[in-house]
């Protein structure tokens, strides 16, 4: 992308946030947004900015149809993936927690939901229930009419509604549970973990095929996870130490192995225990984890 540092006033300067948190919310992935982001610019650089009465919403359009033609290509790509697919995780600060409704649509548990999805009815769902565009404005996004849509968006979010976790913990709960698992890890305390993990916790992990150790299939029971993730403690050639963090909006934690990042990992809690667990290994998909990705709405 053309360096923009001396544009502050540019429109896509003054909405790039916004406009990579769109994308990243329609795709799941920071670098698939970015490459979003890189082909609207070039269309916004050639237009005759005189004739757009709202920019922020043209940009929008733009991002939106951009990243539609990006999922109908990623979903076909994605077929052939190794193991499970996961979302690309993101640093965020602890103040992205205080939009919880943000935080929410942009945990890795959502992001995994919404990959349910078919692209059109991604991009509608997104658009209206993450960021409250009107139904008239989407219609002209995907080339539906607007009644088409309220029927595409209906659709969607009842598919959302039903898979999506139906339990809301408060912040401090959600830090006090994945503390308690970073100190179990920490210290190879398999009764610690199986205190922390519900009875039927289900772990999913995204290694790619590039990642030792990283599960194919789900682990589900918190006695077979806490000995796969004592055993794999144990078995590193090297220190491997967990770290609290945050990840899309919610407590996390990154694993480093001699002081380098080899995965992170993103939890649902309920009643005091984690639920679900969501980790990524793939070292394709860890260069946003260093760096705070800067999201709005």
């Amino acid at each position: 992308m053309p360096d923009l540092a001396r544009a502050d006033d540019d429109p896509f300067v003054v909405h790039r946030r916004l406009l990579f948190t769109v994308a990243y919310e329609m795709l799941g992935s920071a670098a698939d947004a970015e490459d979003v982001l890189q082909e609207s610019w070039l269309r916004w650089a050639s237009i005759d900015r005189s004739e757009v009465r709202d920019p922020r919403a043209y940009l929008v359009r733009i991002v939106t149809r951009q990243a539609l033609n990006h999922l109908r290509t990623v979903s076909r790509r994605r077929e052939d993936y190794v193991g499970e697919w996961l979302p690309e995780p993101l640093l965020t600060s602890p103040d992205v927690a205080d939009d919880v409704e943000l935080a929410d649509n942009m945990s890795i548990a959502m992001l995994t939901v919404l990959e349910t999805l078919g692209p059109a009815e991604r991009v509608v769902f997104v658009l209206r229930e993450v960021f409250d565009v009107p139904y008239d404005e989407i219609a002209d996004v995907v080339d539906k009419t607007p009644a088409a849509v309220r029927q595409i968006a209906h659709r969607a979010k009842n598919h959302v509604t039903a898979r999506r976790p139906r339990v809301h913990v408060v912040r401090a709960e959600h830090e006090r549970v994945v503390g308690r698992l970073v100190a179990a890890l920490n210290t190879g305390d398999l009764g610690g973990l199986m205190d922390v993990l519900a009875p039927d916790v289900v772990a999913i992990a995204d290694g790619g095929g590039k990642a030792r150790g990283a599960a194919r299939r789900p682990i589900v029971g918190n006695e077979r996870l806490a000995r796969y993730l004592v055993g794999g403690m144990a078995r590193a050639e090297g220190a491997l130490l967990a770290v609290a963090t945050w990840i899309n909006g919610q407590p996390g934690v990154r694993m480093e192995l001699d002081g380098q990042l080899v995965g992170v990992a993103s939890f649902t809690v309920a009643d005091g225990r984690v639920t679900r667990v969501w980790s990524i290994a793939n070292p394709d998909k860890l260069g946003r984890v260093d760096e705070e990705a800067e999201l709005s709405r």
